[in-house]
């Protein structure tokens, strides 16, 4: 069984850019403008444009946005904040630490949010 994450974007293209040039992912499918999937090791993310589809169309007027999010673990926090800060990446607030490790909040071109994560070493 495989799990994804589907998110609506307003520019499949952008985000393919943002999410295989800048976090690693690879584009597994592309197939219309409004659809792509992509994945980074066990995470399949799917993105749709709203209207694209039926999953651009289920349960409404879907947007870009929100607080959900996955995370993704590196190593290299500061490093690839730093990277992704020179690109011209949007975060949500600034980098916080806490018990299990530090993390920082990035959005996608439309708005949604990734999780960057490193977990506390020790």
């Amino acid at each position: 069984m495989t799990t994804s994450i589907r998110y609506i974007v307003d520019d499949v293209d952008a985000a393919i850019e943002f999410y295989r040039d800048r976090l690693g992912f690879a584009v597994t499918m592309h197939p219309a403008p409004g659809f792509a999937a992509l994945r980074r090791d066990d995470l399949v993310l799917l993105l749709n444009a709203p209207g694209a589809g039926g999953a651009g169309k289920a349960g409404g007027n879907p947007a870009p946005g929100g607080w959900n999010r996955f995370q993704i673990h590196t190593e290299d926090l500061d490093g690839l904040v730093s990277m992704l800060r020179d690109q011209g990446a949007t975060f949500r607030g600034d980098l916080v630490e806490g018990g299990g490790g530090r993390q920082i909040l990035v959005e996608d071109p439309a708005g949604n949010v990734i999780e960057l994560f490193e977990p506390a070493s020790g």
